[in-house]
């Protein structure tokens, strides 16, 4: 699910990875989320801005929307995490 500033909620699901760390640093962290049908593309003007991501258990991570892909399955958001990994 991702969490806009203004409490809008789009559903979806999320692939995420880790890379690995750097000296000193928090590990960075991106993924893919594809909205669900219901939610249509997805956020409006995502490209650029700040969402939570929350998971099914419950974690939650901030992510920016680092651009759009389309494709045969859908529109994908490309994230890019920007605290600790939320996994």
């Amino acid at each position: 699910m991702l969490l806009s500033s203004d409490g809008t909620r789009t559903p979806g699901t999320a692939a995420l990875f880790a890379e690995p760390a750097r000296k000193g640093g928090t590990p960075p962290w991106a993924g893919d989320f594809r909205p669900a049908n219901s939610a249509g593309n997805g956020p409006k003007n995502a490209v650029g801005k700040t969402f939570t991501l929350e998971l099914p258990d419950g974690s939650t991570g901030k992510v920016v929307v680092q651009g759009l892909k389309s494709g045969k399955g859908g529109v994908v958001l490309a994230l890019m995490g920007e605290d600790a990994p939320p996994f």
